[in-house]
């Protein structure tokens, strides 16, 4: 059995929370059209969804232990309309008070990164 500790992030929930990609190793990301991420969190569970710049649609569903988790995803590309799916990890940081996502997955047969930081609420 896992110590609850260990389950425990030491950053708030993300739920309600939304994130825009900054940067990317896939593909180069509009900074004036970036991929926005809605995520909703309970009881370690993570889903949400996302669209923008090379997606049109995309939805993700995955885990919380701590300050890391763990996603499955789809979604479909602008450019020809094919799903992508696959799976990565993230950690939750926080820089100056800003959530950040540093996200890690492999696309195209090779590791990537991908940075998404929070969107102040309005």
């Amino acid at each position: 059995m896992v110590s609850p500790a260990l389950h425990s992030p030491s950053l708030p929930s993300l739920d309600g929370r939304v994130f825009k990609m900054v940067s990317s190793t896939t593909s180069t990301v509009d900074p004036d059209a970036p991929s926005v991420f809605t995520y909703h969190e309970r009881d370690g569970l993570l889903w949400g969804e996302y669209t923008g710049d090379t997606v049109t649609i995309g939805r993700f569903v995955g885990s919380r232990e701590g300050d890391r988790i763990h996603v499955r995803f789809g979604h479909v590309l602008v450019a020809d309309g094919s799903v992508v799916t696959g799976e990565g990890e993230s950690d939750v940081v926080s820089e100056d008070g800003v959530l950040r996502l540093i996200e890690h997955y492999e696309m195209h047969g090779a590791p990537q990164l991908s940075v998404c930081v929070e969107v102040p609420a309005a």
